[in-house]
């Protein structure tokens, strides 16, 4: 199945949770906290401005991005859950 998110939308893939602290601590599934990282997996076409153009995405296909805590909405699609956000959610992308 292909999703299309419509306008500025994106579709993330939440990144795994760590699993132990940078100290080596491990942690319980009650501590962890969702990961505010994710890998873009789809993108709309982008804003439509006021003119009728469109605004050209920043984020592409594969980009790996930083967003703020309570962005977009989860969906679950085919057994794996993913976030619908909105282009201005997302802080910045990871470049590796």
């Amino acid at each position: 199945m292909k999703i299309r998110p419509l306008a500025d939308r994106v579709l993330v893939q939440r990144l795994k949770a760590e699993t132990t602290t940078a100290g080596g601590i491990v942690l319980p599934d009650t501590a962890k906290e969702k990961p505010q990282k994710g890998k873009i997996v789809s993108v709309g076409q982008g804003k439509v401005l006021d003119d009728g153009t469109r605004q050209k995405m920043q984020v592409k296909k594969n980009d790996t991005v930083l967003f703020t805590s309570y962005a977009g909405t989860e969906v679950k699609i085919e057994g794996k859950e993913y976030l619908i956000m909105s282009e201005s959610d997302i802080m910045a992308v990871i470049e590796e």
